[in-house]
């Protein structure tokens, strides 16, 4: 299929971009190639159909945001696989709620666990290829994803692991720090690093953006998404935070700016503000005059799908505290 790369050289206005990004969404579900299946020309786009045959394999590749997990065997060997920040729901609610991405209701009218983000499924126990923590791989049994069929999906520190249906051969990383409007709720997908299952951002690029009717501090998330290149969302500080304040529940609602690296400042922004925290699960969030930076799940967007660019979050009085932007001139 070349849809993602049809899709790349959009460079009409607005309104096409959006009538194009709706016909690509609609024309996953004409894919209909089984994950499970061997030798075949399948692509890292290929949809969930059928039970797998076998154990799935995790391996490592090294991308421009790191050596990150992928597709170990099979067809879809060499595919890029993610995490969703937002599916920590379902544990935190001790399997109350369900999955972010599941087969549940969404603004694209295609199910997020088999279309969208295709989840990876094994029948046994993962194998772990070289550079992976075997320690990290575990299963979870899904039952939403083959319409109430019961599968085991490959987990890595405690979180499902998925392709991505834009990810059309293996190297490519459309989802890599998609913030995602389309889950729910919604959260942002990474790459995940080997070594301990944290995600995998790359350096996070800051810079200052018109939102809103304001210029304000932003992240570029959305690095390689097809829809929304560098997508730039406002960022915010908490009251009388440490990086601590902010965790579990709150980090759903306010997901933490995170980065690999020191984070790079864009223009407007100067580089001496920009710093580094680590999180108490030992990710590194990025900061600005020392302060933790946060996104919003009410500011993602994807244009002509769901939401808008706008600030939804300033002066928000919440149990944590109260969140702002940072105005820049």
């Amino acid at each position: 299929m070349m849809l993602s790369r049809r899709f790349r050289r959009v460079v009409a206005g607005p309104a096409t971009a959006a009538l194009l990004t709706l016909g690509l969404l609609a024309a996953a579900g004409l894919f209909t190639a089984p994950a499970s299946a061997q030798g075949s020309s399948a692509s890292c786009a290929t949809p969930i159909t059928s039970a797998p045959t076998g154990p799935a394999t995790v391996a490592t590749a090294s991308t421009h945001f790191g050596r990150v997990l992928v597709v170990g065997s099979g067809a879809n060997a060499g595919c890029s696989l993610y995490l969703l920040t937002s599916d920590q729901l379902h544990s935190l609610t001790f399997g109350l709620a369900s999955y972010a991405c599941s087969n549940g209701p969404n603004a694209t009218g295609q199910p997020c666990d088999s279309v969208l983000w295709p989840a990876l499924l094994t029948k046994g126990a993962p194998i772990a290829g070289p550079g992976v923590n075997r320690a990290l791989l575990g299963t979870v049994t899904r039952t939403d994803v083959l319409s109430g069929q019961s599968v085991q999906q490959v987990t890595y520190a405690g979180l499902p692991l998925y392709r991505f249906f834009l990810d059309e051969t293996p190297g490519q990383t459309d989802g890599a720090n998609l913030f995602d409007p389309v889950t729910s709720p919604p959260g942002t997908w990474y790459l995940v690093q080997p070594g301990r299952g944290h995600p995998a951002p790359g350096r996070l690029h800051m810079r200052a953006e018109r939102v809103s009717g304001a210029t304000v501090l932003a992240a570029s998330m959305d690095n390689d998404f097809s829809a929304l290149p560098h997508g730039r969302f406002p960022v915010y500080t908490l009251s009388n935070d440490s990086a601590r304040a902010c965790q579990r529940y709150c980090a759903l609602i306010w997901p933490p700016v995170l980065t690999s690296g020191r984070p790079v400042a864009g223009p407007g922004v100067g580089q001496h503000a920009l710093g580094v925290v680590v999180r108490p699960d030992g990710t590194r969030q990025v900061t600005y005059k020392g302060k933790p930076l946060y996104l919003f799940i009410k500011d993602a967007y994807i244009p002509g799908v769901i939401g808008k660019k706008s600030i939804n979050g300033a002066g928000a009085v919440t149990p944590w505290g109260v969140f702002n932007t940072i105005p820049l001139p």
